[in-house]
């Protein structure tokens, strides 16, 4: 798509005031994928020379934004944390082609907010952190799960940038389960759920996507039972909190989402009881 109303095209590492019409580059999937006639100059974040993904001091995992879907799954395939399966489920769970997967950033997946974004999924399910920069230097620090506010709605300000997710280091430590369901073989996630189990006290989250508007993730001291599993779920999430487009129905959704969820919760469970 050529983007006709873009007059410039701007590298990052040389700032300049942010005005409106602006937008930042990662690797231009979604922005060169339709018209966008708001648009009139690129800030280009290519030549930021960000590590990819990074292992920190602590056993955390920082995701920088403009790591490509093809980096991070080669980083999780050689990963051997616990965790480790789960982010290559999630970069498999994208309806892309491989020029998409070397060009498509973790940090466009998040900041397009949609609900069948995979790398919301990962980063929510693993308590992840985003760490936001303004135009001032400012920088703030938002969980995942609550960065995503809502279908194509982020916790985002003008010209704030989304610089990275951190994992933590206990999350991926922990066992992991995914399920996902679609309308199709090959279709856009209808109904993406992750369990987390704690390495240190055994507790339990679930995170629900792709059949949501925003991402939800309901913690439980210890695995529930199939009955309180889904009471949390019907309390966690209104019935306008359900998705509805053409890759399914609120109604097929949520059904999916509690057959799912079950699921989950029994492969993560100790005694594996109902």
């Amino acid at each position: 798509m050529d983007l006709n109303t873009v007059l410039d095209v701007r590298d990052a590492r040389s700032p300049v005031p942010w005005r409106p019409g602006d937008a930042w580059l990662g690797g231009g999937t979604y922005l060169f994928s339709e018209p966008q006639p708001r648009l009139r100059r690129l800030v280009d974040l290519g030549r930021m020379g960000w590590d990819p993904v990074r292992e920190l001091p602590d056993g955390s995992l920082e995701i920088a934004a403009t790591c490509t879907i093809a980096q991070l799954s080669r980083f999780g395939r050689g990963w051997d944390a616990p965790a480790a399966p789960l982010v290559e489920q999630c970069c498999r769970a994208f309806l892309a082609s491989f020029k998409i997967w070397n060009m498509a950033t973790v940090g466009g997946n998040l900041c397009n907010a949609l609900p069948a974004g995979p790398m919301i999924s990962l980063t929510a399910a693993l308590d992840g952190v985003c760490l936001l920069r303004a135009q001032d230097g400012t920088l703030r620090r938002v969980k995942a799960v609550d960065f995503v506010t809502g279908a194509g709605c982020k916790d985002l300000a003008e010209g704030e940038l989304l610089r990275s997710v951190t994992l933590p280091a206990r999350s991926l430590r922990g066992r992991t389960a995914f399920r996902q369901a679609s309308l199709y073989g090959l279709g856009r996630s209808g109904a993406l759920v992750i369990g987390s189990l704690d390495p240190l006290d055994g507790s339990l989250a679930v995170t629900i996507t792709a059949a949501t508007v925003r991402p939800f993730r309901l913690w439980f001291a210890l695995p529930p039972g199939r009955s309180g599993l889904r009471r949390a779920i019907g309390s966690a999430v209104a019935e306008r909190d359900w998705f509805d487009d053409i890759h399914g129905l609120p109604e097929w959704r949520r059904h999916m989402t509690l057959h799912l969820a079950e699921q989950v919760r029994h492969e993560l469970s100790r005694d594996g009881v109902r």
